[in-house]
């Protein structure tokens, strides 16, 4: 099998060289074209179109900023051509409804589709260790699962095409959420004067303690969020799409609009390519 990987950014990158790992034949194409070095330099093959990489695959994996990128990137007139018999892994976070109209065109264009949007950064993808949210159909999860559990190493098959990034999406809701509700209760304690750790050693006893709290926590207090495992930017962009695709459910998302606010103004200052927990400038106060 041959594997096709388009968009090689922040986790495509890594991605595609635990492919080549796995001892994977694969192809990549990226718009900025620098982002694929290291895949070549590890012996995958570059492509210079998507098209190409149609032309080229059997499978494809898509790791795309948003919807409409892949919709553009994957079905244009020319691609669509090539879609019979080939099939489309869509591990990219996007909406439950964004994910079924592309499994509609996808199927319409002859290709087969199945989503598995991933959580965990970089170091996961290293070790073999994300957790794949998938929606499929239980055949089509059986026949790519060997791919997927290069990924990690017990990928769950949730249900039908939308079941997968529905969950994705309410995990990184509560990424959001936690991490602001976190970011406040920090605050409170800093302004007070209080000893953090004494404030930490009570939050680690109790109910209430996730462990993002001391990943973020360093960060959080040296005020240092360079080399980002997840932005802000790509955080506004899913608390919205939840925001989003909740008020169509008929879900209150006034939680995930009050935390996409506080989102904008760490961006506001100058924060948006750098890791979520810079939210934290937002909310601290003097």
């Amino acid at each position: 099998m041959k594997i096709g990987i388009l968009g090689t950014g922040l986790m495509g990158q890594p991605m595609a060289l635990k492919l080549l790992e796995a001892n994977y034949d694969i192809i990549a194409y990226n718009r900025t074209a620098a982002k694929l070095d290291p895949i070549k330099a590890a012996g995958g093959a570059i492509a210079s179109s998507p098209v190409e990489v149609l032309q080229q695959a059997d499978c494809l994996i898509t790791m795309l900023t948003n919807a409409a990128a892949i919709q553009e990137t994957l079905l244009s007139d020319a691609a669509k051509a090539k879609w019979t018999g080939k099939t489309l892994m869509q591990m990219a976070t996007i909406a439950p409804s964004e994910s079924q109209t592309l499994q509609q065109k996808i199927e319409a264009a002859g290709g087969a589709y199945l989503e598995a949007p991933v959580l965990g950064s970089i170091p996961q993808v290293k070790t073999g260790e994300l957790l794949v949210m998938v929606g499929a159909t239980p055949a089509l999860f059986e026949q790519c699962l060997p791919v997927l559990q290069v990924f990690g190493k017990e990928p769950v098959l949730l249900g039908e095409v939308g079941s997968g990034s529905a969950v994705k999406l309410a995990m990184n809701q509560l990424i959001g959420s936690l991490t602001t509700a976190f970011a406040a209760s920090l605050a409170m304690v800093r302004q007070q004067g209080l000893d953090v750790e004494a404030f930490m050693e009570i939050v680690r006893q109790s109910a209430l303690y996730a462990p993002t709290f001391d990943k973020k926590l360093s960060r959080m207090m040296a005020g240092n969020y360079e080399n980002p495992n997840f932005p802000s930017k790509h955080l506004l962009k899913d608390m919205n799409l939840f925001s989003r695709e909740a008020e169509k459910m008929g879900i209150d998302a006034g939680l995930s609009q009050a935390v996409s606010q506080v989102v904008e103004e760490a961006i506001a200052q100058g924060l948006a390519d750098s890791d979520y927990s810079a939210l934290f400038e937002a909310v601290k106060g003097g």
